[in-house]
């Protein structure tokens, strides 16, 4: 093969080397950014999927932008499946409800609550009725439910099974089962007002959020289905992450993840929950969740 000549050879080979330095510099922010580990969160599915994957697709984007990584939504079909997600470090933070929170963390010892809404320390869930069965709004627990026809939301929801059932045995003495004609659960609290709006069931209990964000937006017929009485306030929703991310993405990850969801202050992001602003939370938050939990059989 034929030799260049000394006088091309010098100024090329500079040409090829100044284009080398270019197109590093042109590529290095991109590759440097693919290279990142992806964070990779997950949320119980206590509402219908589309509007999760709606919701937390924009808290992906807004995750993305503060942290400087990439991060990525993933959503699950069940309680349990985020549990085991988060367990199997597939997720490294999650959107859990009070009792799902309790139990991940059992499974993955040093996992934090990091932030919770404003709204959620003083959570609660209403019971409702069809209207067919002539039950009204009352202060006190509601005895007459006793017999009907009764659906829960998930297995593993606070606001939708474990704070019910643990009000239904304290007054009615009885096991769900025992207390009801007829036990369901529903999945979610979409499903649980659907049901009782139908007439499927005749009373269910759902998250008070969720009955008011579906009242608000006219997917509730007060003629149908109506709220006939309000748990007491207790801990709830949270956001959880595990312990080890700062051993991947760096010494004080872990804060600056809980400063972003602290510093969420777009209306737009938050009504999307919904919540009026994330404020501090820690364990300790969820010891009376832990504790309920425990008095009903649901955690050893």
């Amino acid at each position: 093969m034929a030799k260049l000549p000394g006088w091309l050879r010098k100024p090329l080979i500079k040409s090829l080397a100044h284009f080398s330095i270019l197109l590093l510099l042109a590529v290095a922010p991109t590759a440097a950014f693919s290279e990142t580990k992806t964070l990779v969160f997950s949320a119980i599915p206590d509402q219908d999927q589309s509007q999760l994957i709606k919701r937390f697709g924009k808290v992906a984007d807004y995750l993305t932008q503060k942290l400087g990584v990439p991060v990525e939504y993933v959503p699950v079909k069940s309680y349990s499946a985020a549990i085991t997600a988060f367990r199997n470090n597939q997720v490294q933070l999650a959107w859990f409800g009070g009792l799902s929170g309790v139990r991940a963390r059992i499974l993955v010892p040093g996992s934090e609550a990091i932030a919770q809404g404003a709204e959620d320390t003083e959570f609660q869930t209403y019971f409702i009725a069809h209207h067919s069965t002539g039950l009204k709004p009352s202060d006190g627990f509601p005895a007459a439910i006793a017999g009907k026809s009764f659906t829960f939301g998930s297995k593993g929801s606070t606001s939708g099974r474990l704070m019910p059932e643990y009000y239904i045995r304290e007054y009615l003495g009885k096991a769900p089962e025992d207390a009801f004609d007829l036990v369901g659960f529903s999945g979610n609290h979409s499903r649980t007002i659907a049901l009782v709006q139908s007439g499927a069931y005749q009373v269910g209990a759902t998250n008070f959020k969720v009955w008011e964000q579906e009242l608000k937006a006219g997917k509730i017929d007060t003629d149908k289905v109506s709220v006939i009485w309000k748990t007491p306030a207790y801990p709830d929703y949270q956001w959880t992450i595990r312990g080890d991310v700062d051993s991947v993405w760096g010494k004080g990850f872990k804060a600056r993840i809980k400063q972003a969801l602290l510093d969420m202050d777009d209306p737009f992001l938050l009504e999307s929950f919904p919540r009026s602003r994330f404020i501090s939370a820690e364990n300790a938050d969820y010891q009376p969740i832990l504790d309920t939990a425990k008095k009903i059989g649901l955690i050893e």
